[in-house]
């Protein structure tokens, strides 16, 4: 009678072919308006010459090729931008799971007198535009640390990211609490808990804030541009606000010069949540625990 009565309520709970009809055309819509600028941008950036009619959305193939990408790579280096943005982000992400590990652990799960305190504070950073903090943060790193033209002065103002402080401890929160006292009964140092025990929990946790973290550092193009005027040190988003503000108007397309630009830019995103989507699930903490 149970087995009837759950087949009933999967059949009485399904929909029926013309809702399921709707919902995957209203899916396809979406992924449609979602994939369109990528479309729009990759085509754009392939157009020797300039075609912005809705023709142009189906370009012809003869007015296709390479030269914008050749173009704005004479003027700018592309892969030089794109190993520069990987280094200011790679330093980022470096010292946002460090930090934010150490912590949200220590906010989480160990016991100490101003822990609160902290907790508000790391929520009270949430509320202040980094834009606030762009004139005394340069004049600290450029003029009393001496850090101007350096990676250095460019991942130091993001090493600390408070939303990934309060991912971490939200996740180590719901860890059961007996996994560390057994733990700590077996003489497992604070360290070793966090290494062997709390981060192989919290993987979803890591993949979020891997990709929050590299999206902002990756786009930034305003703290770069004031901490360097070293072209060499520049990452591609500073680089290519410079090309589109004083360079592109000398290219032969424009418009397509940028946007190849844009492309570059936006591959490395593209692929890296590809790759990391999958490992957006959710996983039941709650198991290791008997009872």
């Amino acid at each position: 009678m149970a087995a009837t009565r759950r087949r009933r309520g999967v059949n009485a709970d399904s929909l029926p072919r013309s809702g399921r009809i709707a919902r995957s055309v209203v899916l396809a819509l979406g992924a449609v308006a979602f994939l369109f600028p990528f479309y729009y941008m990759l085509i754009g950036s392939l157009q020797t010459k300039l075609d912005s009619t809705t023709s142009g959305l189906l370009p012809n193939p003869a007015n296709l090729s390479g030269t914008n990408y050749v173009q704005i790579n004479d003027r700018i280096n592309l892969f030089q931008g794109l190993l520069n943005s990987g280094i200011f982000t790679g330093g980022v992400l470096v010292c946002t799971m460090v930090f934010g590990l150490l912590v949200g652990y220590a906010l989480a799960v160990l016991q100490w007198r101003g822990r609160g305190v902290t907790f508000a504070l790391a929520l009270l950073v949430q509320v202040v535009p980094f834009q606030l903090l762009i004139i005394p943060l340069y004049v600290l790193i450029a003029r009393d640390y001496g850090l101007a033209d350096n990676y250095l002065g460019m991942i130091i103002p993001f090493a600390i990211n408070s939303t990934a402080v309060i991912i971490f401890r939200q996740y180590f929160l719901q860890l059961p609490k007996e996994l560390f006292e057994a733990a700590r009964i077996d003489g497992a140092s604070e360290l070793k808990l966090l290494w062997g025990i709390a981060i192989p929990l919290v993987r979803p946790a890591l993949i979020t804030v891997v990709l929050l973290t590299f999206i902002g550092p990756w786009n930034e193009f305003l703290w770069p541009f004031l901490i360097t005027k070293n072209q060499a040190l520049q990452p591609l988003a500073v680089s290519l606000a410079n090309y589109i503000t004083n360079v592109a108007a000398t290219a032969s397309n424009p418009f397509g010069s940028a946007l190849a630009g844009a492309v570059v830019l936006a591959a490395p995103v593209v692929i890296l949540f590809i790759v990391f989507q999958r490992y957006f699930i959710s996983t039941d903490i709650g198991s290791s625990v008997k009872g």
